[in-house]
């Protein structure tokens, strides 16, 4: 049924609203203490325990804070945890993932020329890469090569670079950069779920308990929690890339992934020396400039390496292609669309395909069906502003050919 594709669209962008709105929380909670911390002041009279205080003034409001490095002499009756931040985005972007690329794998996971896979399979490589990555970042972290914290980072950089490699020889060009993004995510939400908040939770048993809490798990969850801290501005990123195909979609999209990392380090190295009082490191400035025309660079470095993909036509694309009106809805497309949505667009001020969407055979036509008849049938979005002049009797014929597609009608 064609309400289906309705009803699905509407589900994933309320999803993806409840992931935005998540994230937002969990990164502002996380950077507005990161700049807490680095920004305490100390003196004689904090209480005992206190490592240092801040007075901060917001919304007509002054507020005195204060941090103890293991816990106060007496625990207060009502304290707020900054969790739910963490899972809720996580769960939505689970749930993004499984309702855009598990459900469309053989459109928006599945390459033939990369990997020629089944669906199954590229769900599952997709289900354990992400969960052995939080394995594998787990066990180096407790491993004594983890005591050295610096050691740590490059090493995980450099592990960090042979993912983003792998899965751009793993799924199509977009679904890399997210899955990276996804993997990276992963990490910094399991490090919240089984590090920082039951690390936290140990010390307050103790509290309780009236035991001296072991200062470790403060040690190890602030680890993590710097961990997260220099990874939160490279996922965002990964995140936003399926919208912009020369981030994604060139021949050396692994190396720009693996440079957008290195600047998130410099960007964030400016706050946190800032915040700190510890100078202004503008240098950190040039060089992620540097960094990003060197990604502006290589997004349009002319492929090396070439290859056509298959255009086979799958068995749920075949009713598209079949219909009755398919030629019609070809000469529509190409005449309307194909400008901008071909592997060298036309279109003045165009160097790459909108989110990486090629019309150039029925294959690819068939493939994107269901967008087509969203962004073009049932609603206007495309062409923008109705550039190509596009009719609504061929608006029409686009939502005729796919409901009648869809129902398993000849269009007529």
């Amino acid at each position: 049924m064609y309400e289906y594709a309705i009803a699905w669209d509407w589900i994933t962008f309320a999803v993806r609203w409840l992931h935005v709105i998540t994230a937002i929380a969990w990164i502002g909670s996380s950077f507005y203490f990161v700049a807490l911390d680095l920004g305490l002041k100390k003196h004689p009279q904090l209480p005992p325990g206190a490592y240092g205080e801040e007075w901060q003034v917001h919304g007509g409001g002054f507020y005195h804070i204060q941090k103890y490095l293991v816990a106060p002499a007496n625990m207060p009756e009502h304290l707020v945890w900054f969790k739910w931040e963490s899972y809720v985005t996580w769960l939505s972007g689970f749930g993004m993932l499984c309702l855009v690329y598990y459900a469309g794998a053989d459109l928006y996971m599945i390459d033939p020329a990369v990997l020629d896979v089944s669906k199954p399979v590229a769900i599952a490589i997709s289900l354990c890469s992400i969960a052995g990555g939080w394995i594998m970042y787990d066990l180096i972290c407790k491993s004594p090569f983890g005591n050295d914290n610096t050691r740590l980072m490059v090493a995980l950089y450099f592990i960090l670079v042979a993912v983003a490699w792998g899965y751009t020889h793993l799924f199509t060009g977009r679904a890399a950069f997210l899955h990276l993004g996804a993997f990276t995510a992963t990490i910094m939400s399991a490090n919240v779920f089984f590090i920082i908040i039951p690390n936290q939770k140990i010390v307050v048993a103790d509290l309780i308990a009236g035991r001296k809490p072991d200062p470790k798990y403060g040690r190890i969850a602030k680890q993590r929690s710097t961990h997260n801290n220099y990874l939160t501005l490279p996922v965002l990123f990964l995140m936003l890339s399926n919208h912009y195909p020369l981030a994604f979609g060139t021949q050396f999209n692994w190396i720009i992934a693996s440079l957008v990392f290195l600047m998130g380090v410099t960007i964030r190295h400016w706050f946190n020396t800032r915040h700190a009082n510890a100078g202004n490191p503008t240098w950190t400035w040039l060089i992620t400039v540097i960094l990003f025309i060197i990604i502006m660079w290589l997004s349009t470095v002319p492929k090396i390496l070439t290859g056509e993909p298959t255009t086979k036509i799958s068995a749920t694309q075949q009713p598209f292609v079949t219909a009755q009106a398919f030629p019609k809805v070809r000469d529509t497309i190409m005449g309307r669309c194909s400008m901008c949505h071909a592997k060298e667009p036309s279109w003045d001020g165009i160097i790459a395909p909108p989110k990486g969407v090629v019309f150039e055979t029925d294959r690819d036509i068939a493939a994107h069906a269901r967008e087509i008849y969203l962004q073009a049938g049932r609603s206007h979005a495309m062409p923008p502003a109705n550039a190509s002049h596009i009719t609504d009797e061929e608006r029409r014929l686009l939502v005729s050919w796919y409901e009648s597609a869809i129902n398993g009608e000849k269009t007529q």
